[in-house]
């Protein structure tokens, strides 16, 4: 069984649309045998994106820091839960029983995560396809910024390109699975050091 990492807000936002379109990648994954992976929450759209898997018999692994259980959980059936020590525990241990990474729309945490896992791919620690979903042009600015980065040197074409991005979770899903990493070093070999 393959499994797909998912970043998210523990808030839902505001816009329902964007709600509806969890739950159908929610959908997707179940559909297609997919488990899911996530921070453990039972609060927006991690609570949203797990109650739907659970109710579509999906199989769902929630990993989260001791510190947030009786903050973020609530009654959700999870089909294996794993508490660990600290945040940064926390996502070594997603992206290791990962095969894929989804970043939803979320604030300073998602993004925390999402970049951590891009900065680890660009450093060969794991070979995982990562994407977002930019649903309605959410991410649109910080596509913008990571072409900034570019073009100013600080970011190489081929570790921009590791960063898949699609307007909803049918496409998304599909580009993720598509995709093959080989570990790459050329971070190493090829940067100006001087």
């Amino acid at each position: 069984m393959k499994s797909v990492l998912v970043f998210c807000g523990s808030s839902t936002g505001n816009n329902l649309k964007l709600i509806e379109e969890v739950k159908l990648l929610a959908r997707l994954l179940a559909e297609n045998n997919i488990r899911l992976i996530y921070g453990g929450g039972n609060v927006g759209l991690m609570g949203i994106i797990a109650s739907e898997m659970l109710a579509n018999n999906g199989k769902v692994l929630g990993v989260i820091p001791e510190f947030l259980r009786f903050k973020e959980t609530g009654d959700l059936p999870l089909t294996e839960n794993v508490i660990v020590n600290s945040m940064h525990e926390r996502k070594a241990y997603m992206c290791d029983q990962a095969d894929y990474v989804i970043t939803l729309p979320g604030g300073f945490g998602t993004m925390d995560e999402m970049f951590e896992m891009l900065t680890w791919l660009q450093l060969n620690l794991h070979a995982k396809p990562i994407g977002i979903l930019n649903f309605e042009g959410f991410y649109n600015p910080l596509l913008l910024q990571l072409d900034q980065m570019l073009a100013n040197g600080f970011l190489r074409s081929s570790n921009r390109e590791l960063l898949i991005d699609a307007g909803n979770g049918s496409d998304l899903l599909t580009q993720l699975l598509a995709t093959k990493l080989e570990p790459n070093d050329s971070w190493f070999r090829d940067r100006d050091l001087s």
